[in-house]
C-alpha cells in the first residue's frame, strides 16, 4: 500500500490529475458517460444529454492517465438562472477497466470545487447502489426515489462556512469577557449588551470602539486607516447615532508606515466630517491601530429589540468591487464614494426606526444576523433568493464577508434618502426556534448556525 494524494486517500498508486475538462477531454467524457448510461444501464434512451450540459456554468472534471487519456469525469452546475450557491453534482463516471479509487477522487475533487467556488448547498441523486461510497465520504442521506424505475438517494455534502467564521472572530467572547461582568454595568446597560455601540450613562452619547487587525495595518496601511472610522462609523449607524468625534490609537515600527496609516484616518475623517479629537501615537513599536468613536442619539437602536415574526431587513450598498488583495472577504463600497453620499448613509437606519440592528462585521451577513437573533432571544430565517447583494460577488463570499456598508434591521420601514446603489430589502423573519436558517427557492431550508454567536446572551 503506498500513500495517495489528498483526494484518494490510502490504495495502490494509480497516476492520474484531476482538472477541468478541455474540447476534446470534454468530447471524451461524454462518450463515456454515453456508453455507459444509455448503452450499458439503458437509463436514457439514445442520449443522456441535457441542459445542464448546454449551461456555460457546468464545470466538468476529468480524471486522466499519464499518457492523457480520459479514465473518467463527474459534472457540477448551479440550479437555477441566478447562481445562489445551490449547485447539484452528477453523471460520476469512470472506464470500466479505470484503476480503483477513481470514483472516490472525482467525488472528492468535486465538494473541492464546490467548496472553492463558495457553494453553501451541494447535492446530488445517486444510484442507491453507489450510496455506501457516498456515505463513506461523508455525503448525509436526504431522502430516496426512483429515475426511469431505478432505485436512487438525493444527496447533500455538508458546507457549511458559517460555523468556521463564527468560530473564529465571535464564538470567544463570552467565556473571554466574563471577568469583566463583575462589575455593575460592564458590557453596555440593560437591553443594549454587547452592542455595535456602548449607550454612555446619564447621557445621550454613544461609544464605539474597533481594533483593525495588525496584520492589515502592515499590509494595506491607507485602507486601514480608512477602515478604522468605517467601522466605527457603521456601530454608530446601526444604533441610530449621529458621529461626533473620533480617538485614535496608532503604533507603528517607522514614520513611514506611521505617515500612511495617518492618512488613511484623515481621508475618512475629511469624507465623514468626523473630526479626529486626540489619541495616542506612538513610533518605534509593532503596527497596531484602534479608533473609538462617539455619536449621539436620545432614541438608540439596540441589536437585541426584535421579536419572533419580525421581518428582517439588510440595507447595503451594491456598488464597488472586491479591494485588491482581499477577494471574497473585503467589498470596498465606500472608498469611491463621495462625503455627500457616505453622510447620506449614516443616517439611514435611524429613519427606518427598527426594533432592532446590527452593522455587519467580519462575522458576515449571516454571522451578525446570529448576533442580532441571539441578543433578542430569537432565531432567524433568511430568504437566501431575496437577499440583496452585488453582481460580482458569489453568494457565499457575499454572507461571509465584510460588505462594506450593510445594516440588518428587524421591523422598522424602508429607509428614505438612500444614495444610489444602497438597496433595502425584506429578506427574512425572525423566529421562535433558535439558530439561523437559509430558505432556498425549493421550500428546503438548511441550518446555517445552531448555537449562540458570542455566548454574551440576551441583551
Amino acid at each position: 500500500m503506498t500513500e495517495l494524494s489528498i483526494l484518494a486517500g490510502t490504495r495502490k498508486a494509480a497516476a492520474l490529475l484531476i482538472h477541468p475538462a478541455d474540447g476534446t477531454e470534454l468530447d471524451a467524457y461524454r462518450r463515456l458517460r454515453r456508453s455507459a448510461f444509455v448503452g450499458e444501464q439503458g437509463l436514457f434512451a439514445g442520449t443522456d444529454h441535457d441542459d445542464i450540459d448546454d449551461d456555460p456554468r457546468t464545470v466538468v472534471l476529468v480524471a486522466t492517465a499519464p499518457g492523457g487519456g480520459v479514465l473518467g469525469g463527474v459534472r457540477l452546475a448551479p440550479v437555477g438562472d441566478v447562481d445562489l450557491g445551490w449547485w447539484t453534482g452528477s453523471r460520476l463516471v469512470a472506464q470500466p477497466d479505470a484503476p480503483s479509487g477513481i470514483g472516490p477522487a472525482l467525488i472528492r475533487a468535486a465538494c473541492a470545487h464546490a467548496e472553492s467556488a463558495g457553494v453553501l448547498r451541494f447535492e446530488a441523486t445517486v444510484q442507491r447502489r453507489y450510496l455506501p461510497m457516498f456515505a463513506a465520504l461523508g455525503w448525509q442521506t436526504l431522502r430516496h426515489t426512483e429515475f426511469v424505475g431505478r432505485p436512487h438517494t438525493l444527496i447533500r455534502w455538508p458546507l457549511n462556512p458559517f460555523r468556521a467564521l463564527t468560530a473564529a472572530t465571535k464564538t470567544f467572547l463570552g467565556p473571554a469577557l466574563a471577568p469583566l461582568r463583575s462589575t455593575a454595568g460592564a458590557l453596555g446597560p440593560a437591553g443594549f449588551v454587547g452592542d455595535d455601540g456602548a449607550p454612555v450613562p446619564g447621557s445621550d452619547l454613544i461609544a464605539a470602539c474597533d481594533a483593525i487587525i495588525p496584520s492589515m495595518v502592515e499590509r494595506d496601511p491607507e485602507w486601514a486607516g480608512w477602515c478604522s472610522v468605517l467601522v466605527n462609523v457603521n456601530d454608530l449607524t446601526a444604533m441610530g447615532a449621529a458621529p461626533l468625534g473620533l480617538l485614535d490609537a496608532v503604533g507603528a515600527p517607522t514614520r513611514a508606515l506611521l505617515d500612511r496609516i495617518i492618512g488613511g484616518v484623515a481621508a475618512a475623517s475629511r469624507a465623514w466630517e468626523v473630526p479626529v479629537l486626540g489619541g495616542h501615537t506612538q513610533l518605534g513599536v509593532p503596527a497596531a491601530l484602534a479608533v473609538t468613536a462617539l455619536g449621539r442619539t436620545g432614541t438608540p437602536v439596540p441589536g437585541g429589540g426584535g421579536r419572533a415574526g419580525d421581518p428582517l431587513a439588510l440595507t447595503a450598498d451594491l456598488t464597488g468591487n472586491w479591494r485588491p488583495g482581499y477577494t471574497g472577504r473585503q467589498w470596498d463600497s465606500t472608498s469611491g464614494r463621495s462625503g455627500a453620499d457616505l453622510r447620506a448613509m449614516t443616517g439611514l437606519v435611524a429613519r427606518m426606526e427598527p426594533r432592532a440592528a446590527k452593522d455587519v462585521s467580519m462575522a458576515g451577513i449571516v454571522g451578525t444576523l446570529g448576533m442580532l437573533a441571539e441578543a433578542g432571544g430569537t432565531g432567524a430565517e433568511l430568504d437566501v433568493a431575496a437577499i440583496p447583494r452585488p453582481a460580482g460577488a458569489a453568494m457565499g463570499s457575499w454572507l461571509t464577508c465584510f460588505p462594506g456598508y450593510a445594516m440588518l434591521t428587524a421591523g422598522g420601514g424602508a429607509p428614505a434618502g438612500s444614495p444610489p446603489g444602497v438597496t433595502t430589502a425584506v429578506c427574512g423573519s425572525l423566529t421562535a426556534s433558535p439558530g439561523v436558517r437559509l430558505r432556498w427557492p425549493d421550500g428546503v431550508t438548511t441550518t446555517a448556525l445552531t448555537s449562540p454567536v458570542t455566548g454574551l446572551g440576551a441583551a
